[in-house]
């Protein structure tokens, strides 16, 4: 969501809001001396661009995300935990009509009805490596400001409320038991100004002016479920409001009238952070936040991703640990790897990247299951040709339940994508771009990326004559997007180029009759397709 580009330089350039005293002139980047010579990595731009991502990754392209939390459990889709606190919003209504008003019913009693009583990871871990995923990331905290992990600095975790379970941890089990690659995603940093809503009240109706629960303190909870916690903690709210109005997207970036965190804040989210990053170690850290979090008005994303790097060369020898941020600058993707919201680059990016997306809403949403409105298999493997094709990966949510399954819609999606992979991986599984991303008439009609990164699903439908290319060592894959009529598809990217000696179609046996000439390679297809959604072809020769 919501990127802008702030930070052009090194530390040096840090923005005058941070070095004028919001945690004090005194202090400013405080972790700096916590790191010793000997550490390759220093939290500054200028020592993180020594990254370089593992090719473990760039072989992967492929890994499945449980954006999963205690908003589901209403199954009314993404931010729920602060949509029930807009007056007259669905949201709102459905709070109100199921569980009470906020005043009296909020977002904490939410997470105590989460149970996860039916969570199993170990089989749906199973069921994501079987669809050929890769690598594994578990949501451990969202905005909403719940640890999926017990630490010593938030007492509102999944082990002390709701399924009083470690969810990090089980998932951090089975990915191991299923011999992938570990990862976690990180959104609290945002609870400072995303809970906002819960301290304000109706503006009409009965209950006017009455405060929402966000109002509450520990002396409130005396008989309560949650007597000896400090509602507080999780909303997180002891401040002035930001500024109403203004731009959202600039207030996500902690401008244009946000209320800026206090350096207590920003302290607990980097001990929350490294707690979870030293007891569980992910190979794989997303932060959804414009580059890091917290960043331009603390250091703490700096510090947190240079222990992450130094910690992986300890304990591998070698870096090994990707770290993933939103709206980088060209600077910033040396540093880490760029990730773009539900949305595709139109190139092939000079340095590997991923597009993180959902095959539904990011929290369970039961209208989408209603009115079947999943993201298809095909609508899947198309996205994830176009972006492995142009050097990126792909990091896919299915949105999991309340009680910690998924519905048989979503599992069919899930199953489609790995029948087509275990026919067609070949041209996915650590495979580079070749010269060109691909060919055919969506390229022209692609939605160019605006500030929030937002263009999935706004250019034109992928067709038979939309080819997306990918390489390994000395064979050329060519990934047709559809089933051409007359069973025969000409490639216009090799026309008379290079020599080509064979191309076969995945699925099918035999080698297939081809031709090159000027206007291009002409293949002549089989009769009947070999499976559906997308077809490759492998051509050797030549040409790569």
């Amino acid at each position: 969501m919501k990127r802008r580009t702030l930070v052009k330089g090194a530390l040096t350039a840090v923005p005058s809001l941070f070095l004028s005293g919001v945690f004090g002139r005194s202090t400013p980047f405080s972790g700096m001396l916590a790191y010793g010579m000997a550490d390759k990595f220093q939290p500054g731009w200028d020592s993180l661009a020594q990254y370089e991502v593992p090719e473990w990754y760039r072989d992967a392209k492929f890994g499945l995300w449980a954006h999963w939390g205690p908003q589901c459990q209403p199954e009314l889709g993404d931010w729920y935990g602060q949509s029930m606190y807009h007056e007259g919003s669905a949201a709102y209504k459905y709070h109100c009509e199921k569980y009470g008003h906020p005043s009296k019913f909020g977002f904490k009693d939410v997470i105590n009805l989460w149970k996860a009583e039916n969570w199993n990871p170990d089989e749906l871990l199973s069921l994501y490596k079987h669809a050929g995923a890769k690598f594994f990331v578990a949501m451990a905290n969202h905005h909403d400001n719940l640890d999926l992990y017990p630490n010593k600095y938030q007492n509102w975790n999944s082990t002390r409320v709701g399924p009083r379970k470690d969810i990090v941890g089980g998932w951090a089990k089975a990915a191991k038991a299923n011999g992938m690659p570990f990862g976690v995603s990180v959104h609290a940093s945002h609870a400072w100004t995303w809970f906002e809503a819960a301290q304000k009240a109706d503006k009409s109706g009965p209950l006017a002016g009455v405060p929402y629960d966000g109002k509450l303190t520990a002396a409130d909870g005396k008989g309560q479920w949650w007597e000896g916690l400090d509602p507080q903690e999780l909303y997180a709210q002891n401040h002035p409001l930001s500024a109403p109005g203004g731009d959202h997207l600039k207030k996500w970036d902690w401008s244009d009238g946000a209320a800026i965190p206090s350096k207590a804040y920003a302290e607990k989210f980097y001990k929350r952070t490294l707690a979870l990053i030293d007891n569980y170690d992910p190979e794989l850290v997303y932060f959804d936040d414009t580059v890091l979090p917290l960043w331009p008005v603390s250091d703490v994303g700096l510090r947190i991703a240079a222990h992450l790097y130094n910690r992986s060369i300890k304990k591998h020898g070698k870096l090994e640990a990707v770290l993933t941020g939103k709206g980088l600058n060209e600077q910033q993707r040396k540093c880490m790897v760029w990730d773009i919201e539900r949305g595709q680059s139109n190139a092939i990016e000079p340095l590997p990247w991923q597009t993180d997306t959902c095959i539904g809403s990011w929290h369970y949403d039961r209208r989408v299951y209603d009115n079947n409105r999943y993201k298809s298999a095909k609508t899947v493997i198309h996205t994830l040709c176009d972006v492995v094709s142009k050097n990126g990966n792909l990091m896919l949510s299915v949105p999991v339940r309340g009680d910690g399954t998924i519905d048989e819609k979503e599992r069919a999606v899930v199953e489609g994508i790995g029948d087509w992979m275990r026919q067609n991986g070949e041209a996915i599984y650590g495979t580079r771009p070749w010269s060109t991303f691909g060919e055919g008439p969506a390229i022209a009609a692609a939605a160019s990326l605006g500030a929030g990164n937002f263009n999935e699903g706004k250019g034109k439908a992928f067709t038979a004559e939309d080819i997306r290319f990918t390489k390994k060592q000395h064979t050329l894959y060519a990934i047709l997007l559809g089933w051409p009529e007359g069973n025969k598809t000409i490639i216009k990217s090799l026309g008379n180029k290079g020599s080509i000696t064979e191309v076969r179609l995945l699925g099918h046996g035999d080698a297939l009759t081809f031709k090159q000439a000027p206007e291009g390679l002409e293949v002549q297809l089989p009769d009947r397709a070999p499976g559906k959604e997308a077809f490759v072809l492998r051509i050797e020769g030549a040409i790569v």
